[in-house]
């Protein structure tokens, strides 16, 4: 049997099966960076949610958030009116704001306008706020999924009916789906309530340590 061997320039002999591994696993990190590259920051994107950056990458500066809009209802439906808005919004790989969006990107965003400061990653947001069941969810909760690796790597907003709101790698656009088809419902982590939302009125965002259980 032979092995695995190319010829190159009618002279040299290349074994090619280490490049072909190589190849592999290139293929792989790509696939996984655009299906859990949701949560990573703008600039260099990471491999994952949280991976270290890049040898030599400096760490991008964060985009400024939106001031909060005294117009706006502060209601967790309202969340939902504001969300829906960027229906249609192209998904950018630590994109956040109205240009593109990630996952993460899009929830930080939308409860800025509101005056609530959340963390910019997928993993971080899920500790802020109260833990609901996913019986119990109501629109403007924050659904979480675990599409890469262990833990929640991925984030929307519930609007109600089955169906909530975000900004996916698939298909490119900020749109809205049902949580419980198979995709999402096999890979649901949990749901928590930013209740903070409908006790700030105007003024300076808090900081998202101070986010009430």
């Amino acid at each position: 049997m032979r092995s695995a061997r190319t010829l190159v320039n009618t002279a040299t002999y290349t074994d090619t099966s280490g490049v072909k591994r190589g190849c592999s696993a290139l293929a792989m990190i790509a696939v996984a960076a655009l299906v859990g590259g949701c949560a990573a920051r703008a600039g260099v994107p990471r491999p994952f949610p949280g991976a270290p950056l890049p040898p030599g990458a400096v760490e991008p500066v964060p985009v400024a958030m939106p001031a909060p809009d005294p117009a706006l209802p502060r209601t967790l439906p309202g969340v939902v009116t504001a969300a829906l808005e960027f229906r249609g919004v192209p998904y950018r790989n630590g994109g956040s704001d109205p240009s593109g969006f990630d996952c993460s990107g899009l929830v930080q965003y939308v409860f800025a306008r509101f005056g609530t400061t959340l963390p910019r990653e997928a993993r971080d947001q899920y500790r802020i706020g109260k833990s609901v069941d996913l019986d119990d969810v109501e629109a403007g909760d924050l659904l979480f999924f675990e599409t890469i690796g262990s833990g929640a790597s991925h984030v929307g907003i519930v609007i109600g009916g089955g169906e909530f709101v975000h900004a996916p790698s698939s298909r490119g656009v900020v749109r809205v789906e049902r949580y419980d088809g198979s995709y999402w419902a096999r890979r649901f982590v949990g749901a928590r309530r930013v209740a903070a939302i409908t006790a700030i009125p105007t003024g300076r965002p808090p900081d998202s340590r101070h986010v009430p259980e």
